[in-house]
């Protein structure tokens, strides 16, 4: 093969890679230009401004979110998270009765989600509704027993309630699902010190309700002077 050969070889190659397109590179986004979905744009906005604790902007962007066409976030987890994060933000704010409203919602769509239950039951452990956050806690640890979060808030709940012993067996629970947690080992002495305090409280009780019925008894015996009835007047029967 002469060099001449050579020349027109390379030239035929040249010629084909003219019309072959170029290949797009691994991180080059095609169709850059397209329109994105709404609800999914406004969704990562509120989650940027919820993690600069910019809480009321981030309501009112999830509320916009919600407002959009959800169909695209409800096919993933972003939805969930909507309600989830819009509650956290209302609660950072303590507008519990907002935060619940929320928690109801996402609710009505996703019953079995924990947080939402826990979440929920810490609104109204805030609203002092402690029977409503017993309720919704024992909800989110049916849905998962070993709940570490939820059972240290119903215990909480729990020792509000001076239910001592449920919430030591509350907090004792969490302890095995997670040893060595702070709030549930702090939880779990205070409950246990209630729990004897309530106790010794009974007891006391106990002892001056037996102390006054036997002083009570000793008074009726000792004091009390027998009720005489007034002797009939006798009649004397005439003789005929």
């Amino acid at each position: 093969m002469n060099f001449r050969q050579i020349i027109h070889i390379l030239a035929i190659f040249a010629l084909i890679a003219c019309f072959i397109p170029p290949v797009l590179a691994a991180d080059e986004t095609p169709n850059a230009d397209a329109p994105k979905d709404e609800a999914t744009t406004l969704y990562n906005r509120a989650e940027v401004l919820l993690n600069t604790n910019d809480y009321t902007r981030a309501i009112e962007t999830f509320d916009q979110a919600l407002a959009a066409n959800t169909s695209m976030i409800k096919m993933s987890d972003a939805l969930l998270y909507t309600y989830r994060d819009k509650g956290y933000a209302q609660i950072q704010l303590k507008k519990y009765d907002d935060a619940i409203q929320t928690f109801d919602q996402g609710l009505a769509l996703y019953p079995e989600d924990k947080m939402l239950w826990n979440n929920k039951g810490y609104a109204n452990y805030n609203l002092g509704k402690y029977q409503d956050a017993l309720a919704a806690y024992n909800n989110a640890i049916k849905f998962e027993t070993g709940y570490t979060t939820a059972l240290i808030n119903k215990g909480d709940t729990l020792s509000k309630m001076g239910d001592y012993t449920a919430a030591v067996d509350s907090y004792t629970k969490a302890l095995e699902t997670d040893p060595g947690n702070r709030d549930a080992t702090a939880g779990l002495a205070a409950a246990q010190k209630g729990a004897a305090s309530a106790s010794q409280t009974t007891m006391m009780v106990v002892v001056a309700l037996v102390i006054i019925v036997a002083i009570g008894a000793v008074w009726y015996i000792k004091f009390r002077k027998p009720e005489v009835k007034p002797e009939e007047k006798k009649t004397q029967n005439k003789k005929e």
